[in-house]
């Protein structure tokens, strides 16, 4: 990281402390910001954030790794996760699974070279009724079938174009 990062991350770090509080309640809206401006949760902003709520890294470091929706690696602008529950299993998800990892050219825990698109897999996204079902980002999209997720994957596309690489701290 470049010194003039380091100073901005900081100063967010702090300006969400300022917002949030600094205690222990806080840890999860701050480490939830975080991930959500830089699409990850370096080191260093684990360190920055225990010093702020006067917690152990390791403390900081657990949560982090516990839950599958912070991450320590850097996520594309698009999270797709995919439902592998048996519902969605019975309903299709093995093609749906086999077109993203073909249209992407990547495999499930990657992501793509260009930063747009990381491909993960949901343990449940709620929608078992209406499988094989997905979320890209904090959208849900059921009843999947290969023309309506070529379409999505195709609406994706042009968002990140439309709105370009560097948004929200982008790729």
């Amino acid at each position: 990281m470049l010194a003039t990062e380091v100073q901005r991350l900081s100063a967010e770090i702090v300006e969400l402390a300022d917002r949030h509080g600094r205690n222990r309640e806080a840890l999860m809206p701050i480490l939830q910001a975080v991930q959500e401006r830089y699409h990850q949760i370096s080191e260093f902003s684990m360190q920055e954030v225990a010093n702020l709520l006067n917690l152990h890294p390791v403390e900081v470091y657990s949560v982090v790794t516990f839950y599958a929706f912070l991450r320590e690696q850097k996520l594309g602008r698009f999270v797709i996760r995919l439902c592998r529950t048996i519902s969605c299993d019975m309903q299709g998800k093995e093609q749906i699974a086999r077109q993203l990892e073909n249209e992407l050219g990547i495999k499930f825990g990657e992501t793509t070279s260009d930063g747009r698109f990381t491909l993960e897999w949901a343990n449940c996204v709620g929608m078992c009724d209406q499988g094989p079902a997905m979320l890209v980002n904090d959208q849900v999209f059921t009843h999947l079938t290969c023309d309506k997720l070529r379409d999505i994957l195709e609406g994706c596309r042009r968002s990140y174009t439309a709105h370009g690489a560097n948004q929200k701290g982008g790729h």
